[in-house]
């Protein structure tokens, strides 16, 4: 029985069939959702831990006595994770770790002209929380994407809150990155809790981490709000785009299809090939490939959502590629480089047959918190620098106003400000009457 089965023609479809396939799945503007998350948020405010704690009862039926994890606890969790399983996120981290350190960028200090000195340093965020889900599974391995970068970045208090009951792996993945501030509450009132502060949880500056839709609506509510903190993106459904030739193993093609698939029911797929004896193997592989998955069902729900798209040649592939924007892009053609050049628009790109899109959402060293819904046609993935803000510097000499004020004194008359040209005027006037006396 066939399962999947949905190759189109790009040539043959109209304007309009065309923006409909590259449309994502359609975003509820649910006015429940805002309406409930805006109430969450104003409780969570005025009654603190007295609302988390009737948050936690009715949406994760989970009595909270005490909302932050113990130290001990969290060490303890060392002993309740397998071996196997600590050498593979001490892999992870080490590749984390190494590929954010590279971000770390220089300081800038240089004299635009002789007298003003002008520079540019790179200071840590004060204190983030992170969000960590923990729906179908405990998503430990943004714990290494989010804390690794905050660390290396200097941050000086990392939150973390993820729904209770916390998984031992999402508290052992803490622990090795030294996050040792834990809270188990989930969903919007988490993000309240870490945008406003209660008496147990501490009030945060900037807010990363995805989440389901009532999270990422908290987040859009409290960075909007004055004096609210910042965030790192709003999560969308996840999404992956193939550019495939003949040379491509579909079966390949077909496991990375599925498993972007397998992360939720509105996640989206494409295959761009113009290949259409690949594109027929491609569907066979998908259709015997999902009778060996567990969660078949709701992949299927993803697959509704989803592409085998044959194109003229690779060009056409590159141009739609980059109309749609995906956030995962893999290139499995015969010299992946070759085209890199010609790729605008993507958060995150696998290049050939041996780097499947779940190298990077674990342990390649790259992060896979990424835009998503054709954001990365104007954002980029989360690094180093999220975690950081930037503060410029000027220094003049006496010498070096007395030769750029002239020019301040122009252009702030230009713009009619006054006071601006006098704020220079005055400090002349005292130099040239000092060095006349």
């Amino acid at each position: 029985m066939k399962y999947f089965d949905k190759i189109i023609n790009w040539n043959e479809l109209n304007d309009n069939k065309k923006r409909s396939i590259l449309s994502r799945p359609i975003k509820k503007n649910n006015a429940s959702i805002k309406k409930k998350v805006h109430e969450i948020i104003r409780n969570v405010r005025i009654s603190g831990e007295k609302a988390l704690k009737e948050y936690s009862f009715l949406f994760d039926k989970v009595d909270v006595k005490d909302f932050e994890i113990s130290k001990e606890k969290i060490l303890f969790s060392s002993s309740r994770v397998n071996s196997s399983l600590k050498h593979a996120i001490e892999v992870a981290k080490k590749n984390i770790s190494y590929f954010h350190k590279a971000q770390i960028l220089s300081q800038v200090d240089i004299e635009t002209q002789d007298g003003v000195r002008c520079q540019q340093i790179h200071v840590p965020l004060n204190s983030v929380g992170i969000y960590i889900p923990s729906g179908v599974a405990p998503l430990f391995s943004t714990v290494l994407m989010l804390s690794i970068p905050a660390k290396i970045a200097g941050c000086k208090e990392i939150v973390l809150c993820s729904p209770p009951p916390i998984s031992e792996k999402i508290l052992y993945a803490a622990h090795i990155c030294g996050v040792n501030r834990v809270f188990q509450i989930g969903g919007a009132q988490a993000i309240a809790a870490m945008a406003f502060g209660t008496k147990a949880i501490p009030k945060v500056d900037k807010i990363f981490g995805p989440g389901n839709d009532y999270v990422t609506e908290a987040k859009l509510q409290v960075s909007s709000i004055f004096n609210g903190p910042a965030i790192d993106m709003l999560a969308g459904p996840s999404e992956l785009l193939i550019i495939s030739d003949q040379t491509s193993n579909p079966d390949f093609i077909a496991a990375d299809l599925l498993s972007q698939a397998e992360h939720g029911i509105s996640s989206q797929v494409i295959l761009l090939t113009s290949c259409s004896q690949l594109a027929k193997k491609v569907v066979m592989s998908v259709n015997e490939q999902l009778n060996n998955l567990s969660r078949s069902d709701e992949i299927l729900i993803a697959l509704k959502n989803s592409f085998i798209i044959l194109t003229k040649d690779i060009s056409q592939s590159i141009k739609i590629s980059n109309i749609y924007a995906p956030e995962h892009l893999s290139i499995q053609i015969k010299e992946p480089r070759s085209i890199l050049k010609k790729i605008l628009n993507a958060s995150s790109i696998f290049l050939g047959s041996w780097s499947p899109e779940s190298a990077g959402d674990y342990a390649s060293g790259t992060n896979h918190v990424l835009p998503t819904y054709g954001k990365s046609i104007s954002s980029s993935a989360l690094g180093l620098c999220d975690f950081q803000k930037r503060i410029l510097i000027q220094e003049l000499s006496s010498q070096g106003l007395v030769n750029l004020s002239n020019t301040l004194e122009i252009l702030s008359d230009a713009e009619k400000l006054e006071a601006h040209k006098n704020a220079v005027k005055i400090r002349v006037d005292f130099l040239r009457s000092k060095y006349e006396v």
